[in-house]
């Protein structure tokens, strides 16, 4: 049986890059460049036209940049975006959260010339990424209505063994789409909310630190980068570092060493864990957007200590993969849009007061 080509648009203003991607991706039997642009209104054009698989943006180009056109393609003509940019490290990293806000699924680094003695690698996790991240179905529009609904039998169970204790700290585990969905979530809580929130987001090496930046900018509460042996204040959001796991031990944080053969790094499940053993019934716990599995174990663990437990809801999901899981294994008691989470963490703490 033949195997489905993955049709792609490469859309990048440098004539040398955009060879670079095309021969990358012409390389592989299983991928087939449809349409190349050379600037952003370019690629609008052609996705409406050709309806691809899959779009590489870069995100500085003259006239229509990268950031518009992937706000204009995620509106009318949705297909998955791979920004592949140099315009996102340094001083741009800013610009590609902006991106994975606006819709695209995944950023990573455009090769450049002192790259090429590695060029072998970068071309396999280019395709790599081409390949995975067309099988996943974008959303183009998110649904107001919000559709809370309890886990299973144990949820009953659960309300009742939290009865009469006041929350200590929430843990949050995401991976793709995780950005914008943090900064939904993150963004709509009160500068003065009571307490300390660990977050676990699955992201590419380098790039918590501007993740961690993008976010602080456009929240109320401060947001920072994990380092061991912090004490947690509330209103603080604690992001793993890349390369490890975080955990939350006699109320200070530890960082450790991934297991070996470990799937995720930063692990969920790990902080999940952790919190079930350090706080009990008085843990929230949360899993947004994202692909696998990561969290679902360490939410029922939660769960079954009778600990607040949420999932993002599929019509805000851009992968519905990490809350299913969740969901499927009765670990979660909510499942909410991502937009209604905010109020849901609030309203437990007032609840508590």
């Amino acid at each position: 049986m033949a195997r489905c080509t993955i049709r792609v648009v490469v859309a990048d203003d440098s004539a040398l890059a955009r060879e670079m991607l095309v021969q990358i991706l012409a390389s592989d039997d299983e991928i087939d460049v449809i349409g190349i642009a050379t600037d952003g209104q370019e690629a609008i054009d052609l996705v409406a036209a050709l309806r691809p698989d899959l779009v590489t943006m870069d995100i500085h180009m003259p006239g229509v940049d990268g950031l518009k056109a992937i706000e204009h393609i995620m509106a009318f003509t949705p297909v998955p975006v791979l920004v592949v940019s140099s315009s996102v490290y340094g001083e741009g990293v800013g610009r590609a959260f902006d991106a994975l806000e606006a819709g695209a699924l995944e950023v990573m680094k455009k090769p450049e010339p002192r790259d090429w003695a590695d060029l072998q690698d970068i071309a396999q996790d280019l395709i790599r990424r081409v390949k995975l991240l067309s099988r996943i179905p974008v959303i183009t529009h998110v649904r107001g209505m919000r559709s809370a609904r309890p886990a299973g039998e144990a949820g009953g169970d659960a309300e009742a063994r939290r009865a009469g204790v006041r929350p200590e700290v929430v843990a949050i585990g995401s991976s793709t789409g995780g950005p914008s969905a943090l900064l939904n979530v993150l963004g709509r809580l009160p500068a003065d909310y009571s307490l300390p929130i660990l977050v676990v987001q699955h992201i590419a090496d380098g790039f918590v630190p501007g993740l961690v930046a993008w976010l602080d900018a456009g929240c109320k509460i401060r947001v920072v980068v994990a380092e061991d042996g912090m004490p947690v204040l509330p209103g603080v959001a604690y992001f793993a570092p890349t390369g490890a796991n975080l955990t939350l031990e006699r109320r200070r944080l530890r960082l450790h060493e991934p297991q070996v053969g470990q799937l995720y790094v930063p692990s969920a499940n790990t902080l999940f864990e952790s919190i079930t053993v350090s706080c009990g019934p008085a843990g929230i716990g949360v899993i947004l957007t994202g692909m696998g599995a990561d969290g679902a174990t360490g939410l029922k663990m939660m769960s079954d200590v009778g600990a607040m437990t949420i999932a993002q809801d599929e019509a805000t999901s851009t992968v519905f993969g990490m809350p299913k899981a969740a969901a499927e294994t009765g670990a979660a008691g909510l499942v909410l849009p991502v937009h209604d989470i905010a109020a849901e963490l609030e309203r437990v703490v007032s609840a508590a007061l």
